[in-house]
């Protein structure tokens, strides 16, 4: 495996056929007003951003052997992203995702998982977990990922999570992830209280170095741990918004990858929704996300 390696992405990946439309049709037919086809899945998603932003990225999930799968490998590929420890299924299919999105940039999705094992822990590969220095994890392939993360810690790998919703098997990895950052909706799930900062709250005492919560249109927030105090983060108002598909996902990946050379949680935030913001004036979830320059130059008139 490359030691070279810095961000190693494992989780779910797919194709999506996306449709921008100018509302969300039931039982009724609507011409679109664009569509594409592109790579998507949240821990995939991310390695892309992550790639995009510079660094030397792995992705490691599962895919068929149809054409579907190959589209896949050919993308992440595209992005220098390396497919070295990512499993074909033979005579399998791969799992794809139906987005829909609307004039507001609100979308549904309908996803199939395809037909393929899930990653084995026998299947993640040590070296490559234990050159990089981020693993990022988004609560699939539940049981390849609790060993991923237990040979991170054991290697001093930090281990960041976009978790998005409450799977089986996912608050056992919660424990031996540093950065916990959630969506809205996993942090009532798990919490079962009202109210963000309650909820923030309850989710400091799972014990990861970063606890935040994204609340979409309201920004984010983390609790610092050496301060005491929520440090809170709006979104860029003036970002122009197509399609929120992969907003989440690049948000993560930004974030832990700002942390790595910057633990101003604060700043932290501020990349990543800056990341996010740009990555929504396009359709997909990864034809907007920006490169480093890109994201600098936007701060800097920010």
């Amino acid at each position: 495996m490359k030691s070279d390696i810095a961000f190693v992405g494992l989780g779910y990946c797919s194709n999506d056929y996306l449709c921008r439309v100018p509302e969300i049709p039931l039982d009724h037919k609507i011409e679109a007003l664009e569509h594409l086809t592109q790579g998507g899945g949240p821990a995939a998603t991310a390695t892309v951003a992550a790639a995009r932003l510079g660094m030397k990225c792995a992705f490691v999930g599962v895919a068929g052997d149809d054409e579907s799968g190959q589209m896949i490998v050919r993308d992440l590929n595209a992005e220098k992203v390396s497919t070295e420890a990512f499993r074909v299924r033979k005579g399998c299919t791969t799992s794809s995702a139906y987005c829909w999105i609307d004039a507001s940039g609100k979308r549904s999705i309908v996803w199939y998982r395809g037909n393929g094992a899930d990653l084995a822990p026998e299947e993640v590969p040590e070296p490559l977990i234990a050159n990089a220095k981020l693993l990022h994890l988004d609560g699939h392939q539940t049981h390849a990922a609790l060993a991923a993360a237990k040979m991170a810690r054991k290697h001093g790998v930090l281990v960041n999570i976009d978790a998005g919703t409450l799977r089986p098997g996912v608050g056992e990895i919660l424990k031996h992830t540093d950065i916990l950052i959630t969506s809205e909706f996993f942090a009532k799930q798990i919490t079962g209280a009202e109210g963000y900062e309650t909820q923030l709250m309850e989710l400091v005492k799972i014990g990861a170095k970063v606890t935040g919560i994204t609340m979409g249109c309201r920004g984010s927030m983390c609790y610092d741990r050496e301060t005491g105090k929520v440090i809170r983060c709006p979104i860029f108002e003036d970002c122009p918004v197509v399609d929120t598909t992969g907003a989440g996902d690049v948000f993560h990946a930004a974030f832990g990858v700002r942390y790595l050379t910057c633990r101003d949680l604060f700043q932290c935030l501020r990349f990543a929704s800056a990341v996010s913001g740009i990555k929504c004036g396009k359709l997909g979830g990864r034809a907007g996300i920006p490169t480093l320059a890109e994201v600098e130059a936007f701060l800097k008139r920010h």
